[in-house]
């Protein structure tokens, strides 16, 4: 019986430890086209979402280029664009304003598998995007 317990304690902390892992997301695996599918304002009172209407007409992307480039489109025209570095589980995005001046901030991957990652910017205006590799 006491055999039982240590085995099954063992398996769970091992399981603890596998879940607890994140992959730690790379340029490369950012590297392409991805397409909006959610969006969501989770601080918002109530939480927010759009509509999945309106997010199919509008066709929202976001791109990381080779050289370490993003740019953010929405509704065919360019919303954002700028530069990136990749920590672990955020993307430090250093975005490059009309003037020329820029601002930096966090987006936090809160999942990535497959083809599809999750993100999300922080503070009082948070976002969370799902979105697809083209």
């Amino acid at each position: 019986m006491i055999f039982i317990k240590k085995y099954i304690l063992l398996l769970l902390i091992g399981f603890t430890i596998v879940a607890g892992c994140k992959h730690a997301v790379t340029a490369t695996d950012l590297y392409g086209k991805w397409n909006y599918t959610r969006l969501e304002h989770p601080k918002q009172s109530p939480p927010g979402v759009m509509p999945t209407g309106d997010l199919r007409e509008q066709t929202p992307y976001i791109e990381f280029t080779k050289g370490d480039s993003l740019r953010m489109v929405w509704g065919g025209q360019l919303l954002s664009h700028g530069t990136f570095t990749v920590d672990g589980t955020n993307i430090n995005y250093k975005e490059i304003l009309a003037d020329g001046s820029t601002r930096s901030f966090p987006f936090y991957i809160s999942s990535f598998k497959d083809n599809t990652m999750i993100f999300e910017t922080l503070g009082e205006d948070a976002s969370r995007v799902t979105v697809v590799k083209e």
